[in-house]
């Protein structure tokens, strides 16, 4: 197989791969899962940062409304572009690495990962920081291997890119300082300015999102510490080897135990610069979650970005005809996942609440066309709630002009009680949304209280979106 043959057939199988996934969304009457509208209502409002991340993803989706325009499927356009994006740039490593035939099995065994399977219908953080790690680790392989200062400025770069998409990202910096020592012939770079000097970029980059977080209190750095339950005492149970279990199987159930078998079979692998790079740029990210689910229970996407260097090594290192069915299992794996509303009533097995993965993207566009029928009907009033979900998912599908959020308490748990919290006495019409019909603790702090509706959009017999709404006049504040 020629260079050009393979990269034909990369390119269309990521093209097919992209056209399913989009056909995928309509097909399964997916509609925005809470982040998702959390994160396009950011991006109506680009900041230097918010609440809980950074302010990449913000960004990324103001690109691809405006380019796309301002339904669903644009809001998601950055994980339908970006995935195939990675590929590639895998790709691009493994032919550098170990010729052409790699870099074909490492695109497509990215794209087949069931973890790429599970993130690639819908927007996140983790397609930037995917993105961003794999296009830095391909400027770091280059800055080695050449010495250039474009290679290092290139790589600063977008390692900071990568730090504005999340803050995993720096856990690229360790790692690449690992490798560089691990490496006999990459240690004198570490005596020149130039690894330093791309680091520096990097920080400067995350500089503005620092300043940001200082202005306001270092909410997204709290919230970090809170949902990796930093500073709390131990005793994680299980989630030590529900990880393990997790990263086999974001893998692949047989792609692992053959990337460990490569690792394993043969020492004098371990020799190899090559794969002491690659493994350098995975093991501590891999390690410190491990040490995080010993403590406390961690997602599995979290160290989603070490798996990109172990698509390298198996790439290179696992022979093709052991590759090919592992790389078919993962996709039969994938389809499984997405089809399994297709399934399941097949099966006798309707879909329920605890039986749909994708039910909590369900429901909502027609829960904001029912909420949408009474903002006609009051076009000046202001949407209260105290609920992230239902302001987030409201605001893309009914399009309120204005949004309140109620905090009573001092600090803010969500970016709208951050950046618009119902914080002083204030005349005119708020539609309350509420999960219950009684709201007592709300409604007392208005001049007027009025009960019009309770919207409920069913989604499965066990399953229903609701929310009771009211009509309230002058917020009179949070004194009793």
């Amino acid at each position: 197989m020629s260079r050009r043959t393979a990269w034909a057939l990369l390119m269309s199988f990521a093209a097919a791969v992209t056209l399913y996934r989009i056909w995928l969304v309509g097909h399964l009457g997916i509609d925005l899962y809470v982040d998702e509208a959390y994160y396009w209502s950011w991006s109506k409002a680009l900041d230097w940062g918010y609440y809980s991340k950074p302010p990449a993803i913000a960004a990324a989706i103001a690109m691809s409304t405006a380019l796309f325009g301002d339904t669903a499927l644009a809001v998601k356009a950055p994980a339908f572009l970006l995935y195939p994006a990675t590929a590639l740039v895998l790709a691009g490593i493994a032919q550098s690495l170990f010729g052409h035939r790699a870099a074909l099995a490492a695109g497509v065994m990215f794209l087949s990962l069931p973890i790429v399977g599970a993130l690639a219908l819908f927007v996140s953080t983790d397609a930037l920081l995917m993105f961003f790690w794999a296009a830095a680790m391909a400027c770091f392989l280059h800055a080695l291997a050449h010495g250039r200062w474009s290679s290092w400025l290139a790589t600063g770069v977008l390692v900071g890119l990568g730090l504005l998409s999340k803050y995993t990202m720096a856990i690229f910096l360790p790692s690449a300082l690992l490798g560089m020592l691990w490496v006999p012939a990459y240690r004198r770079q570490l005596a020149t300015c130039k690894p330093w000097l791309a680091a520096l970029v990097a920080i400067a980059l995350l500089a503005p999102n620092l300043h940001w977080n200082a202005r306001h209190g270092f909410p997204t750095f709290a919230h970090t510490a809170d949902i990796t339950h930093l500073g709390q005492p131990g005793g994680a149970g299980s989630a030590p080897l529900r990880y393990v279990l997790e990263q086999w199987l974001a893998f692949g159930p047989l792609l692992a135990p053959l990337l460990v078998w490569a690792l394993l079979r043969n020492r004098p692998i371990w020799a190899d610069p090559r794969i002491r790079m690659l493994v350098a740029m995975s093991l501590p990210l891999l390690g410190l979650v491990a040490v995080q689910a010993l403590r406390a229970e961690v997602n599995g996407n979290w160290a989603a970005p070490a798996l990109l260097a172990l698509v390298v090594i198996a790439a290179g290192r696992i022979p093709g005809r052991w590759l090919a069915p592992a790389i078919a299992l993962n996709l039969m794996a994938a389809a499984a996942l997405h089809h399994w509303p297709d399934l399941a009533p097949a099966l006798g097995r309707p879909l329920d609440a605890h039986n749909d993965p994708y039910k909590r993207a369900r429901g909502w566009r027609d829960f904001g066309e029912a909420v949408a029928h009474y903002l006609r009907a009051h076009p000046q009033a202001t949407v209260l709630a105290s609920d992230r979900e239902l302001l987030a998912e409201t605001l893309f599908y009914a399009r309120p002009q204005a949004i309140a959020a109620w905090r009573p308490q001092a600090h803010s748990a969500d970016h709208y009680q951050l950046v618009a919290a119902l914080d002083a006495p204030r005349t005119g019409d708020f539609l309350l949304l509420a999960r219950g019909p009684d709201n007592d603790a709300i409604t007392r702090h208005f001049r007027s209280s009025q009960s019009l509706a309770q919207v409920r959009i069913r989604v499965h017999a066990d399953l229903e979106r609701t929310a009771h709404i009211f009509l309230l006049r002058d917020f009179k504040g949070y004194s009793p």
